[in-house]
């Protein structure tokens, strides 16, 4: 048996600079051209201290002009741009759930979309007093919908959600005055009070922003999970493979990139479509490969065991294997540098979101009635598309990794159970994992989430932080382009439990499970809350005591703000590798880096250096063990 070896940043470098190669042969434009071309950033927007909310500015804080015309110091604009970054970030996300909602609303027996899931839809129904005895399970999904589509919108209360935390922390959210009330209220409030002539206090701010993000977290996010798995099925293990080699030479080649799985799921299911396979024959191919970029990408593995190509900054890479048949997007993360891109090769470029128009694209409308007829109108483009391939221009990097993936909330009590053989009721329990950590065969868990950056080297501190921390019987739980950059790496195969300390091996082994688990995409970070939620209350700790804490390496987007808002405000302290935007108000970001603490049990830390910020992470959840007497 070939000995186990993780696939080196090195490696995957060396073959991007062959792809970049053929990419300049044709003219084709790259990120790493366009980070050369951007450099230096102005200091003023990387600090926080340039603002544009009204027309009598820009405004910039300097030592000469520490105030804006309208008299707004640093911290208030800081904090206001702050909070606008949350706003955006939150709006995304529940934009996303919000379309979930709706595509569960319009689920029937015999429409594009099913309720594959009818027992989670029943306990989420039950949960929000929906009567579900004698029911049919389709007007019980039109009514769960129905009642997710009021909170973003319902004229009174907070969010249904926030009753799954355990009580200290809705305490928490209650006496802080953080506790979300609707969705769209809480992006409306956050834009209105960063109006010009409105906020400007330092703490305001930052409490609206730990309130939009908790509107996200455990709102738009968390209905996005679990409806999708209502519609789509909830994970369970399943086995995949990851990074460019995915690709295959003599196959169609169809990506699917974005965040919205509600059009790679119709994708997957054309492509295996019999009469679709027997028209990619007739084109001179052995059939239809999809693979994934992003958190699409998650959404169609976890469910489907559909490969990984890559993650966000390996986008471009996909097309310029040349190999690439047809890129198929829908919302968030998208390069518009695509479309010019694929004009370079054959590949067709095709948006199907109005939310994500697009210049150089082949535009085809995607909504739930019309799913199944244009997923096979895709599908039939791509395959069509074969025969325009150039062959000069393919190379495929031989770079695959074999990796699990798909650890719902669901799937790890359902794993972690054959630690201790103890009876998982049909809820489930997090009392294995308690008795792990309380012994110390697992020393905690990092929830590591988030993007790729320019600003430091693609993947490099992802996957260095994880080897780290599993070395240390540190268990990691990830999701977005932090999972992929692990199962690009290996550190999703079940081998990797080889570069483990002692403990977490053994667990490993017992469990039949990688070190890394996947728990989904971006918006599954929600699975994560659920996750300590009840983590604490089976131990009957406090979510800020559990040795856990959140790492986003690699972040950029404002998705990514409002994630570590709501991870932050549940209670655990999150780690930063790149940072914000807040560095032009010692105010403002002392709050964040621990001000909030005093509110919410956790603060945010951001530590540049890669060693460092593996070092600063087992300090805190040794630091919490010690507090635990454990």
């Amino acid at each position: 048996m070939e000995e186990f070896k993780l696939t080196t940043r090195d490696e995957m470098e060396a073959e991007t600079d062959k792809l970049l190669e053929i990419g300049r042969k044709v003219g084709a434009d790259s990120w790493q051209q366009r980070v050369k071309n951007q450099t230096p950033h102005c200091r003023f927007g990387e600090e926080g201290i340039c603002c544009r909310i009204c027309q009598m500015g820009p405004c910039r804080i300097t030592p000469k002009s520490p105030r804006g015309i309208c008299g707004c110091d640093a911290a208030g604009i800081v904090g206001r741009n702050y909070l606008r970054f949350t706003a955006g970030g939150a709006a995304t996300h529940s934009d996303h759930g919000r379309s979930i909602c709706h595509t569960l609303y319009l689920a029937k027996e015999d429409g594009n979309y099913k309720v594959k899931d009818p027992e989670k839809l029943k306990r989420i129904a039950k949960e929000w007093d929906i009567e579900t005895e004698g029911r049919d399970i389709y007007d019980v999904a039109h009514e769960v919908a129905e009642t997710g589509l009021m909170e973003y919108g319902k004229p009174f209360g907070t969010q249904r959600f926030l009753k799954r935390a355990p009580k200290h922390t809705q305490e928490i959210w209650e006496k802080e005055e953080i506790a979300p009330r609707v969705i769209d209220r809480e992006v409306s409030c956050s834009m209105h009070m960063t109006h010009m002539g409105c906020s400007s206090d330092p703490e305001a701010l930052a409490r609206q922003s730990l309130r939009a993000g908790l509107s996200d977290g455990w709102g738009g996010s968390m209905m996005g999970t679990e409806f999708s798995d209502v519609l789509f099925g909830t994970p369970m293990p399943v086995d995949t493979e990851a990074n460019l080699g995915v690709m295959q030479e003599d196959m169609v080649n169809i990506i699917v990139h974005g965040h919205d799985p509600s059009l790679s799921e119709m994708i997957v299911e054309y492509a295996e479509n019999p009469e679709m396979i027997a028209l990619a024959k007739s084109y001179g191919a052995k059939g239809i490969n999809v693979a994934g970029v992003c958190c699409t990408s998650n959404e169609v593995a976890m469910r489907h065991g559909i490969p990984m190509a890559g993650n966000f900054l390996s986008q471009e890479n996909v097309v310029l294997t040349g190999a690439c048949e047809a890129i198929v997007v829908d919302v968030q993360c998208i390069f518009p540098a695509l479309g010019p891109l694929s004009k370079c090769f054959h590949t067709k470029f095709i948006t199907t979101s109005e939310i994500a128009r697009m210049p150089d694209s082949d535009f085809i409308h995607f909504d739930a009635e019309n799913a199944g007829e244009n997923a096979k109108k895709i599908v039939k483009m791509a395959i069509e598309n074969f025969q325009n391939r150039k062959k000069d221009l393919v190379y495929i990097p031989k770079l695959k990794q074999k990796a699990t993936v798909g650890y719902s909330y669901e799937a790890i009590v359902k794993t972690l159970d054959t630690v201790t053989n103890s009876h998982v009721d049909e809820t489930g329990t997090t009392k294995p994992l308690n008795e792990c950590v309380k012994s110390g065969i697992i020393r905690g868990a990092v929830a590591m989430v988030g993007c790729n950056n320019p600003k430091v080297r693609h993947d490099y501190a992802h996957v260095e932080l994880m080897k780290k921390l599993i070395q240390n019987d540190i268990v990691l739980v990830v999701s977005g382009c932090a999972a992929q950059a692990a199962a690009k790496a290996g550190l999703m195969s079940k081998e990797a439990k080889n570069l483990c300390g002692d403990g977490l091996k053994r667990v490993c082994e017992l469990c039949d499970m990688p070190p890394v688990l996947h728990m989904g995409s971006c918006v599954d970070i929600s699975r994560m809350m659920v996750l300590v939620a009840n983590l604490a209350k089976d131990s009957g700790w406090n979510i800020d005591e559990l040795p856990v804490v959140g790492c986003a390496p690699e972040w950029m987007s404002e998705k990514a703000i409002s994630i570590g808002n709501y991870v932050v405000a549940t209670g655990l302290t999150t780690f930063l590798g790149v940072y914000p935007q807040t560095k032009g108000s010692e105010v403002f970001d002392g709050l964040l880096q621990g001000g909030i603490k005093d509110w919410v049990g956790a603060c945010f830390h951001v530590v540049e250096d890669i060693d460092k910020l593996g070092d600063a992470m087992i300090e805190e959840i040794e630091r919490k063990r010690e507090h635990l007497h454990i």
